[in-house]
C-alpha cells in the first residue's frame, strides 16, 4: 500500500524520545510515524489511536514487523484521555499528531473523500459514525450549508454554492457533487479558484466533527504529558493550524490575568514552552516526492 508520512523524520525527531519512553500516536493512519517511533523506543511501549478499522488491521501487521511493544486503540483520538485511562495509562513522555487524511483513504475511490474519482458521498473516517457526506448534502438547511462552507472551506461564494444545491437534490455521488459546484460558480471561477477543494474540505471537517474534537483533545494531551515530554503536531489547513497554535500560545504564556503579580499561582504559569516559534515546512526534497505535503506545517512543544 503506497503511504507517504509527511514531515516523519521532523516530527519524529522533535519528540526527542528516549528508548524506554511511553509514545501516543493519536492518529496512526497506515503507521509511517508508528513504526519509527517503534523502531527508537525498544524498551518502551506506544499506543496508538485510529477511528478508521481498516487503518487499524493494516497497521497491526505493519508494526508487528518491529516490535510488539504497541496497543492500538480503535477510537477518535477526542477519547483519548477517557480511553488511555481505561488501562491505567495517566501519563506519557510523547504524543504525535498528523491531522491530515492518509493516501490510502483519498485513494480509495469508495471512501468519498476524492473529488477526483466517483463514489457514494460518504467521507466518514469512521464507517461506524452515522452522519454522512451524503446526509449533510441532501439534508442539511440552506444556511447550515453556507455556514459550514464559509467557516470550514472559506470558500466566498458559499451562498451561490449552497443554493445551486439545494436546487439540484438529491446529489449522491462525488462526481455529481463538483458538477453542481462547477455549474455554481461558472467554468472560469471553477478553474480558477478550485472551489471543490474547499467544499469537500469543509463537508470532510462537518461530517468528522475535526476542528470540535482538536480543541478538545490537545488541551487533554498536553495536560497528560510528563515534564520534559514533547507533542509534534502536523496540520494540513489553516484552519486547524490556527487552534492548535492558539492553544500552544495560551498555554505557553503566563495568564493575562495575573500578569505583573510578586508571585504567580502555578495553575497561571505557563504549562508548555515552543520548541519551535517558527513553523516547521516540507523541505524541497520533500515536496518533490509527495506533492500533498506542500500544505502541512508542524509545531512541536515540551510539556514544563
Amino acid at each position: 500500500m503506497k503511504h507517504y508520512s509527511v514531515l516523519k523524520k521532523e516530527s519524529i525527531e522533535g519528540l526527542n524520545l528516549k528508548e524506554n519512553s511511553i509514545v501516543v500516536d493519536a492518529t496512526l493512519g497506515y503507521g509511517g510515524h508508528s513504526k519509527e517511533i517503534l523502531k527508537s523506543i525498544p524498551k518502551g511501549h506506544l499506543y496508538a489511536f485510529d477511528q478508521d478499522i481498516n487503518a487499524i488491521n493494516y497497521s497491526k501487521e505493519l508494526l508487528s514487523e518491529v516490535s510488539s511493544n504497541f496497543t492500538l486503540i480503535h477510537s477518535n483520538f477526542v477519547n483519548l484521555k477517557e480511553k488511555l485511562n481505561e488501562i491505567g495509562i495517566n501519563n506519557f513522555d510523547a504524543i504525535i499528531f498528523d491531522l491530515g487524511l492518509s493516501s490510502p483513504q483519498i485513494d480509495e475511490a469508495s471512501r468519498g473523500f476524492s473529488f477526483q474519482s466517483n463514489a457514494k458521498l460518504d467521507m466518514r473516517m469512521n464507517q461506524d459514525e452515522r452522519l454522512s457526506a451524503h446526509e449533510v448534502v441532501n439534508n442539511y438547511s440552506l444556511e447550515n450549508l453556507i455556514d459550514i462552507f464559509y467557516l470550514y472551506g472559506e470558500e466566498k461564494l458559499s451562498k451561490s454554492i449552497a443554493k445551486k444545491i439545494v436546487d439540484e437534490r438529491p446529489i449522491n455521488t462525488t462526481l455529481e457533487l463538483v458538477e453542481v459546484i462547477k455549474n455554481a460558480v461558472g467554468l472560469k471561477y471553477f478553474n480558477l479558484h478550485h472551489p471543490e477543494r474547499k467544499i469537500f474540505q469543509a463537508i470532510r471537517i462537518e461530517v468528522n466533527h475535526e476542528l470540535d474534537v482538536l480543541k478538545k483533545v490537545i488541551p487533554d494531551a498536553i495536560n497528560m504529558l510528563n515534564a520534559g515530554g514533547r507533542m509534534s503536531v502536523i496540520t494540513f489547513h489553516s484552519l486547524e493550524d490556527k487552534i492548535v497554535k492558539k492553544i500552544f500560545k495560551d498555554m505557553s504564556e503566563i495568564n493575562e490575568l495575573v500578569k505583573g503579580l510578586p508571585e504567580i499561582p502555578e495553575e497561571y504559569k505557563p504549562k508548555i514552552k515552543l520548541i519551535n516559534k517558527k513553523v516547521i515546512l516540507p523541505s524541497q526534497e520533500e515536496l518533490k516526492n509527495n506533492s500533498r505535503s506542500k500544505s502541512a506545517k508542524l509545531r512541536i512543544i515540551e510539556r514544563i
